[in-house]
């Protein structure tokens, strides 16, 4: 009997056209399938407007449903009231598991915590001035900065070195606490347990935006922590990874 395949998350994909840049649509579009297939895809904006024309030339290659929301009143975002409408609709009408958010804007902290509060995913996207209280609302945050075709390329990104590592005590102190919290008897943690720890602490926290593709070389490069490979019978390997002891101070002569 062959192995079955587990079922792919369904997702619904709502996007602020206001509040994210269009240079980010093929790396967010690649960004979701890494966690499953965008079943509904849909942005939010007034397309009368020239400001949108970045957009347009995207969307049918992408097969994203343009929704045109007229701005009646300046200063006012109608575009935000149509997305929760249609994100409230989707919520309690279509068989979903999670909602990717595109949006940089604080209006959705409320969205996101109300969809988390039926058990569905959130995995938010916005640009750096994205407000803290929609970042931590989401399951899972991501910068559109690092993704593909929103920055320069790698090589004009270096990646931090170790002792550059070693310096951000934010970065560190978030490892050593993952690490503790998800270490055995005998010290030794399981990378992904130690990245779930970090995610439900710091839903925007990203490898990339040190410079490294994935949480083990980020992990590896610190040096602070001591790696082990284990092959399972089935083939799977697993990262293991304890914390260092402090070098002992040089002895003075």
């Amino acid at each position: 009997m062959e192995p079955t395949t587990p079922p792919q998350r369904r997702f619904a994909v709502l996007i602020d056209a206001d509040n994210v840049s269009a240079s980010a649509l093929e790396g967010l579009i690649a960004e979701i399938a890494n966690y499953g297939v965008a079943i509904v895809k849909r942005i939010y904006g007034d397309w009368t407007l020239p400001n949108l024309k970045s957009w347009k030339e995207q969307l049918l290659e992408h097969a994203i449903q343009p929704i045109q929301q007229f701005r009646y009143t300046v200063g006012k975002n109608a575009t935000d009231s149509a997305l929760i409408i249609d994100a409230m609709d989707l919520l309690f009408r279509s068989k979903l598991d999670g909602f990717c958010l595109v949006s940089s804007d604080s209006d959705f902290t409320r969205l996101a915590s109300r969809i988390r509060e039926e058990g569905l995913m959130v995995i938010g996207f916005g640009e750096r001035k994205t407000p803290r209280a929609f970042v931590t609302a989401c399951d899972r945050f991501v910068f559109t900065d690092i993704l593909r075709g929103a920055a320069p390329e790698p090589e004009n990104k270096p990646r931090k070195s170790a002792s550059e590592l070693k310096l951000d005590r934010k970065l560190v102190d978030l490892l050593r606490w993952a690490v503790e919290a998800s270490e055995d008897d005998d010290g030794w943690a399981n990378l992904g347990a130690v990245g779930a720890k970090i995610m439900s602490q710091t839903p925007d926290f990203d490898a990339r935006s040190y410079g490294y593709g994935k949480l083990s070389t980020l992990v590896e490069a610190t040096g602070l922590f001591e790696i082990e490979r284990v092959t399972s019978q089935g083939g799977r390997v697993d990262v293991l990874l304890r914390e260092l002891p402090p070098a002992a101070p040089a002895r003075r002569r």
